[in-house]
């Protein structure tokens, strides 16, 4: 320790230099010293208290760090066992869940009839639908016509006011369609 006093060591404190002195044997006897950080940092603030210019990172160079290597505890045979159920039941959940919709039926289900079927089911809804429209529109502009010979005495008045009056309710016909068909396809 005599050479440190020549850096700035200064004296040291007896706790303190029975550790370097240890810290130094250890390192004559194998391949480098090993001190702890909690002991540099005592050293460090001796040497502040003594008004040295030696820093930390001075004391530290050249040095590396020293990580022991943690043991692991042997795991418990319990737990492990325990782990693997779970992590059973989990992957047969998720099976489940991924084939939930597959069947082995599926070709049978999905054959020309059933898909002929859903066809003509919706052909059907399109055709009650236009029927619908042009029998609301027929009607509003035969009741137009027939009830605006009180009204109007020449055949041109009257036929004016069924198309005008047939075209209001063919438009708001075509509107609540228009809106059916929305929340039909917002609920998809």
């Amino acid at each position: 320790m005599a050479g440190g006093g020549e850096r700035g060591l200064g004296p040291l404190p007896p706790d303190l230099r029975d550790q370097l002195e240890a810290a130094l044997a250890h390192r004559r006897d194998g391949p480098g010293a090993l001190v702890p950080f909690s002991w540099l940092r005592k050293l460090h603030a001796h040497l502040r208290e003594e008004g040295s210019p030696l820093y930390l990172h001075e004391l530290l160079e050249g040095s590396e760090i020293y990580l022991p290597e943690v043991a692991k505890p042997p795991r418990n045979p319990e737990l492990v066992a325990r782990l693997e159920r779970i992590k059973a039941r989990l992957a047969n959940e998720e099976y489940r869940r991924i084939t939930q919709n597959v069947s082995c039926q599926g070709p049978r289900r999905t054959g020309t009839l059933v898909d002929l079927g859903r066809q003509v089911r919706s052909v059907k809804a399109v055709v009650v639908t236009i029927f619908n429209f042009i029998v609301t529109v027929a009607a509003a502009f035969t009741c137009t016509y027939l009830g605006s010979q009180y009204v109007f005495k020449e055949m041109a008045a009257r036929v004016l006011s069924a198309v005008i009056v047939a075209s209001v309710v063919g438009l708001a016909e075509l509107y609540v369609m228009v809106r059916a068909m929305e929340g039909e396809l917002g609920a998809l």
